[in-house]
C-alpha cells in the first residue's frame, strides 16, 4: 500500500478518520478565522466547502452528516425556544408577528415577480422559489447565545418571526407537494389542521407536566440531558408525523421546558455545550459539503439564478428587517440583529428544492431544475456569510454599548455569596439556589465554607468536609460557575462563618434551615440564632424540598414598614432574579405602603418579571396564606432581627405557625440587611442581654398558667 498516493484512499470512509477530520476542523477553524476577524460560523462552511466532494472531495456526505446535521439543525431551532425570553417575548409579540407577516409576505411578493419576470418560470415554480426566500434559518443564534444576548428584545421578535414565516413557507411546500401527488382537497386541509393541532396540543399540555415530573423524581444529570433529548426529538418526530417539519417541533419543545430549565444552571450549559461543541457545527460542515462553487463558472443560466437568489432573498430580508425597525422605531442595532439573525438560508429552504427537484411537471421535467438547485447552495453560502458578518458587528455594537452604561452605574457592593455547607443532602439545592440570585453575567462569586469546631478535629471531619466543599464546586462548575471553597478552624461555627464573611467581603448568606434534635432545640438552632445575632448582613435561610428549577411560584410575604430597612431593595433584586431565571411569577403580599416600593422598583428594574401584589395590611393575617402556598411553591417570609424598625412581636409566632401550617412547603426566611455591624452598635430597644430577657417573659408565662390552674 502506497501511504502517499492519497488520492487512492479518497473520500476517506474509516468512521475513526472521519470523526478526527472533523474535529480538527471543528478545533482549529475557529482559531485561524478568529485572527482574520471573521465569524466562526463561516469558518465551519467554508471547511465543508474544502472537504466535501465538490471541494477536495477528502470526505463524503454520508449518513452520519445526514444524523448528526439534522441533530444540529434541532438543536438550533430548541436552544432558540430554550433561551428565548418569554415575558419579553409575551410583550413584544404584536411585533413578532408583524416582523413575521412582513418577513414571510415581502420575500413571497419579491420571489413570484422576480421568478416571473427575471428567470421566466412559471407561477407554481415562482410562488416554490419565493416560500424558500420566506424562510430561514437560525444559523447565526450560537453568536447570539455566546454573546449572552438571547434575551433580547430583538432576538426574542425574530425568533418569534422565524417560527411564523417557516411554518408558514413549510405550509406552502406541504400544500405544492399535495398537489402533484393530487392530495389537495377538502379532506387535506381538515386531516392537516386536526393533525398538528393535536400535536401542538400534546406537546404543549403534556410536555411541560412530564418534564416537570422527571426533575423532580430524578436528579442524575446523565438522565436529565437524555430526557430533554428524547423530549426534543419526540416533538419533532411528532410534528414531521402531522405532515410539518420536525424543526418546529424542537422549537416548541425549547418553548415549553424554557421554565424548567434556568438559564445559569449546570443542565443549561450541558445542553448548550454539546450542542455547540459537536451537533451544531456538525450541521454546518455538512451545509458546507453541499455548496459547488463551480456552477458559478460553468453555466451563465446558473450564474443568473443564483445572483438573482441571493439578491432577492437577502434584500427581502433587509427590507423586513427596515419596515418593522421603522413602525416600532426601534434601533439600528437592533434592525441590524433582525436582519443578521434572519437572512440565512438553510434548513427550510434545502428541504423546499429537494422536494422541487424531485416533483415531476412532465416526464424528465422537475418543478425546479438543477440550476434553481445550484443557484440555491450558492444562495445558502453568501446569506450564511451575510448572516454571520451582521449578527457578529451588530452582537459586538451591543455589547460595547452596554458596558459602557455599566460603568457610569457601578454597583454599590460586590456580589459575593456565602453558603455554609455541613449537610451533604441540602449542598446542590443551596448551590442552584444561589446560582439563580446571582448576577447573570458574572462567573464567580460564590464562597462554599466548611467549618471545623477546633475542639472536634478529626482526620475523619477534614476528609468529610473536604468531600463536601468538593461537591459544591462541582454543582456550580456545571453551570460554568467558578466557586472559592473554604475551611476554616474555630471555636465555635457562627464565629468562623462570620469571620469568613469578613475576611471574604461576603454580601450575603444562604444556609439550609436546622433540622430539631431535641424538643428544647429552637426552630432556627443555635448557629442560625447567633449568626443573626453576630452579623448585620442578609442572612437567607432555606428548605428545599424539591429541586429549585421545578418550582412554579414565589410567594413572598413581606412585613409592614420593610422598606425602611437598608436590605430591602437587595432582597427584592435577588428574587426577581430568581423570577427571571426560573420563569415563574413572583406573589408579594404586604400592606400598601410597601406595596407602592415594590411595584415602583420592580416596573423600573425588572419589567420581565410576572408578578402579582395582594395586600396584607396585618402580619398575623399570615395563616391566610396556607390556602395560596401549594407543594410546588416556595414561600418566602421576610423578617428582621429584633430592635429594628420592621420588626414586629408577631415575629415570635413564625417558628410555631410555619411547623404548623407550612412543614411541607420549600420555604426560605430572609433576614434583610440592617444598619451597622450588631456586633458594633446597639439600639434602644435591642437590650444586650435580649435572649435572656426572652427566657424570663417564658418562665413568668409558664408560672402565670400554672398559677392560673391552681
Amino acid at each position: 500500500m502506497n501511504w502517499f498516493d492519497f488520492e487512492q484512499h479518497l473520500p476517506i470512509t474509516d468512521p475513526t478518520w472521519i470523526f478526527l477530520l472533523v474535529l480538527i476542523i471543528i478545533l482549529f477553524a475557529p482559531i485561524l478565522l478568529s485572527r482574520l476577524h471573521i465569524p466562526h460560523i463561516i469558518g465551519m462552511i467554508i471547511a465543508g466547502i474544502i472537504v466535501g466532494e465538490h471541494g477536495f472531495n477528502i470526505l463524503e456526505r454520508d449518513s452520519s452528516f445526514e444524523l448528526f446535521g439534522k441533530v444540529g439543525l434541532y438543536y438550533i431551532m430548541f436552544l432558540a425556544g430554550l433561551e428565548m425570553d418569554m415575558e419579553g417575548f409575551k410583550k413584544n409579540r404584536l411585533k413578532a408577528l408583524a416582523f413575521g407577516v412582513l418577513t414571510f409576505t415581502i420575500p413571497m411578493l419579491l420571489g413570484i415577480w422576480s421568478s416571473v419576470s427575471l428567470l421566466d418560470y412559471g407561477l407554481t415554480t415562482a410562488v416554490l422559489l419565493a416560500s424558500m426566500y420566506a424562510s430561514h434559518t437560525l444559523i447565526a443564534y450560537p453568536i447570539v447565545s455566546r454573546y449572552g444576548l438571547s434575551r433580547l428584545r430583538s432576538v426574542s421578535i425574530t425568533i418569534g418571526g422565524t417560527a411564523l414565516t417557516v411554518a408558514w413557507a413549510l405550509l406552502v411546500l406541504a400544500v405544492i407537494s399535495g398537489m402533484y401527488k393530487g392530495e389537495v382537497g377538502h379532506l387535506f386541509w381538515i386531516t392537516l389542521t386536526v393533525k398538528v393541532v393535536w400535536v401542538c396540543f400534546l406537546v404543549i399540555f403534556f410536555f411541560p407536566r412530564i418534564g416537570r415530573w422527571f426533575f423532580r423524581k430524578y436528579e442524575d444529570s446523565i438522565m436529565q440531558f437524555i430526557f430533554v433529548l428524547v423530549m426534543v426529538f419526540l416533538g419533532g418526530g411528532l410534528l414531521e408525523l402531522a405532515g410539518m417539519e420536525g424543526i418546529l417541533g424542537a422549537f416548541m419543545v425549547g418553548l415549553v421546558l424554557n421554565r424548567l430549565i434556568p438559564s445559569i444552571s449546570p443542565l443549561m450549559n450541558r445542553l448548550e455545550f454539546v450542542g455547540n461543541a459537536l451537533f451544531i457545527p456538525y450541521f454546518l460542515i455538512g451545509v458546507g459539503m453541499i455548496i459547488d462553487l463551480r456552477v458559478l463558472f460553468v453555466s451563465g443560466t446558473a450564474l443568473k439564478v443564483a445572483v438573482v437568489m441571493t439578491v432577492v432573498a437577502t434584500l427581502s430580508k433587509w427590507l423586513a428587517a427596515w419596515l418593522t425597525q421603522k413602525i416600532f422605531r426601534m434601533q439600528t442595532s437592533e434592525r441590524a440583529m433582525m436582519f443578521g439573525l434572519s437572512n440565512a438560508q438553510a434548513a427550510a429552504t434545502l428541504a423546499a428544492v429537494l422536494v422541487g427537484n424531485k416533483i415531476e411537471i412532465a416526464p424528465g421535467v422537475p418543478l425546479l431544475n438543477d440550476d434553481v438547485l445550484n443557484g440555491t447552495v450558492v444562495m445558502i453560502l453568501f446569506t450564511c456569510i451575510i448572516s454571520s458578518v451582521v449578527t457578529e458587528r451588530a452582537a459586538r455594537k451591543i455589547v460595547v454599548s452596554d458596558s459602557s452604561g455599566d460603568l457610569e452605574e457601578k454597583p454599590k457592593e460586590e456580589e459575593n455569596i456565602l453558603i455554609p455547607i455541613a449537610n451533604p443532602e441540602t449542598i446542590a439545592n443551596l448551590v442552584n439556589m444561589a446560582l439563580v440570585m446571582k448576577e447573570p453575567k458574572r462567573k464567580d462569586g460564590l464562597i462554599t465554607l466548611s467549618v471545623i469546631n477546633d475542639s472536634n478535629v478529626s482526620e475523619a471531619r477534614l476528609v468529610q468536609g473536604k468531600r463536601y466543599l468538593e461537591h459544591s464546586a462541582m454543582v456550580a462548575a456545571a453551570a460554568d460557575v467558578s466557586v472559592n471553597t473554604v475551611t476554616r478552624y474555630d471555636l465555635n461555627v457562627a464565629s468562623g462563618i462570620i469571620h469568613t464573611m469578613k475576611e471574604y467581603s461576603a454580601s450575603e448568606i444562604i444556609i439550609g434551615l436546622h433540622r430539631k434534635v431535641t424538643l428544647v432545640d429552637s426552630f432556627l438552632g443555635t448557629l442560625t440564632e447567633d449568626l443573626l445575632k453576630g452579623t448585620h448582613k442578609q442572612v437567607m435561610i432555606v428548605k428545599c424540598l424539591m429541586p429549585v428549577n421545578t418550582l412554579r411560584r414565589i410567594i413572598v410575604a413581606v412585613p409592614p414598614k420593610a422598606e425602611y430597612e437598608a436590605g430591602f431593595f437587595k432582597w427584592v433584586e435577588r428574587l426577581c432574579r430568581m423570577g427571571l431565571q426560573l420563569g415563574c411569577r413572583v406573589h408579594f403580599y404586604a400592606n400598601s405602603n410597601t406595596l407602592g416600593y415594590l411595584k415602583g422598583y420592580i416596573s423600573h428594574k425588572h419589567k420581565g418579571v410576572r408578578r402579582e401584589f395582594t395586600g396584607l395590611e396585618d402580619w398575623d393575617d399570615l395563616l391566610l396564606l396556607t390556602g395560596q402556598v401549594h407543594f410546588d411553591h416556595l414561600l418566602v417570609i421576610v423578617s428582621s432581627r429584633r430592635g429594628f424598625i420592621s420588626y414586629s412581636p408577631s415575629f415570635e409566632k413564625l417558628p410555631s405557625q410555619i411547623t404548623n401550617y407550612f412543614s411541607n412547603n420549600s420555604l426560605m426566611v430572609l433576614y434583610p440587611d440592617q444598619y451597622g455591624d450588631s456586633q458594633e452598635t446597639l439600639s434602644f430597644s435591642e437590650p444586650v442581654h435580649h435572649s435572656d430577657s426572652q427566657r424570663y417573659d417564658t418562665i413568668g408565662k409558664w408560672f402565670y398558667k400554672w398559677f392560673r390552674k391552681n
